[in-house]
């Protein structure tokens, strides 16, 4: 049930696990990879690249590589072979955050042809369309969004070549923002916060008079709805509108917050009202939905953000990502000294079940209790 957060209790005795009621995979991350995977097995002896990393998973972009598909950027845009030794036989496949209207020119120009290998995620593709759609009405666009993420670069391409645009990455910017709206912050310093995040030409004493938030897709939804909440009243109170008139200022954009993302969070709130020893998010360390799952869970307890099961190395020590520091830790004597033991577990959108499983049976084999993790696996087989 959709709306029911409850977690699920996988319990096997000493060891308690508590799965958040929605995790891993959502529709955008499984047509790209089933795309991807039907590509390889349909084109034997083809030379096959990926524009950059499929998802934001290990696993999933070792098992395309394994297959002989090449990347052509790293995920910071970063060239790592040359698009002029593609020729017209060649594949490229675009990922699920999309592409570039300059990337995308570049290869058509080359006689790549990239529509039948297109696995842009549709959530991602209706922040474009919105953006479009609001451009026409006069409206700039901000897009709330990490800018060296590859979503967010290709959101900002798209969106660019329909209304000026800027990029911000948080309420802190947003701020910012606000104060050369209200004229508080002199133009000099413009730059200085958000160079080379404008559109070319970008004005913000013309172009911030009517505007419209939308989001890289894998933000916290809460912190998108926070900052464009905020933009709003400053645009109120700047203009002296109220919620009658604010559209003549200000669009309406709610809907293009990804439904899955969305869920996944506030499956991790729900999650979060349970007590436990600790949490475990599982998922890619450069995966930006991920990370924000792990903010959550580290708001209320101890959290070990790990992309394998093998980071668990035993009964006393972690390997984990600390996303502040981008590096990975050890920790020692993570498990506590108590009969029973319960973890709240979640994943990224992009990680797939199996490493989820993965990491379950290691934690089970650490209590001597994988025997009860095969009968569940086989009863709910069987309930299938």
């Amino acid at each position: 049930m959709k709306k029911d957060l409850t977690p699920t209790l996988l319990d096997f005795g000493p060891l308690r696990i508590y799965l958040a009621r929605h995790f891993g995979f959502c529709y955008g991350v499984e047509n790209a990879i089933e795309i991807s995977f039907k590509t390889v097995e349909n084109n034997p002896g083809k030379n096959i690249y990926l524009l950059s990393e499929m998802i934001h998973n290990p696993q999933v972009n070792a098992d395309l590589q394994s297959r002989g598909v090449k990347f052509l950027q790293d995920t910071a845009g970063n060239q790592l072979i040359p698009f002029e030794t593609l020729t017209p036989d060649d594949i490229v496949i675009i990922p699920a955050f999309g592409s570039t209207l300059e990337i995308e020119q570049k290869l058509h120009n080359l006689g790549v042809s990239t529509e039948a290998f297109n696995t842009t995620c549709p959530f991602v593709e209706k922040v474009w369309n919105r953006s479009e759609q609001i451009a026409k009405k006069g409206y700039s666009v901000v897009i709330h969004g990490k800018p060296g993420h590859e979503e967010t670069r290709a959101t900002f391409s798209h969106a660019s070549s329909h209304a000026p645009s800027i990029v911000i990455k948080d309420m802190e910017e947003a701020r910012v923002l606000a104060d050369f709206i209200t004229g508080r912050k002199p133009a000099e310093e413009f730059d200085f916060h958000f160079k080379n995040r404008y559109s070319p030409g970008f004005d913000y004493s013309r172009d911030l008079q009517r505007f419209g938030v939308v989001n890289q897709t894998t933000q916290l939804a809460t912190d998108t709805l926070a900052i464009s909440a905020y933009l709003k009243k400053v645009m109120m109170e700047h203009y002296g509108l109220n919620e009658s008139n604010i559209q003549e200022r200000f669009a309406d954009t709610r809907d293009t917050l990804c439904y899955a993302t969305n869920d996944n969070q506030s499956a991790v709130t729900g999650m979060l009202n349970r007590e436990a020893d600790f949490a475990v998010v599982v998922g890619g360390y450069n995966s930006s939905n991920t990370t924000h799952l792990v903010e959550l869970c580290e708001q209320k307890m101890p959290t070990y953000f790990i992309n394998a099961a093998d980071k668990i190395l035993g009964r006393d020590r972690i390997v984990h990502f600390d996303c502040k520091t981008k590096t990975e830790q050890t920790t020692e004597n993570f498990l506590p000294e108590k009969p029973v033991t319960e973890i709240l577990m979640t994943s990224g959108a992009s990680c797939p079940d199996a490493v989820v499983e993965s990491v379950i049976v290691r934690l089970a084999e650490l209590f001597e209790v994988e025997a009860k993790v095969e009968a569940l696996a086989e009863e709910l087989s069987k309930a299938e």
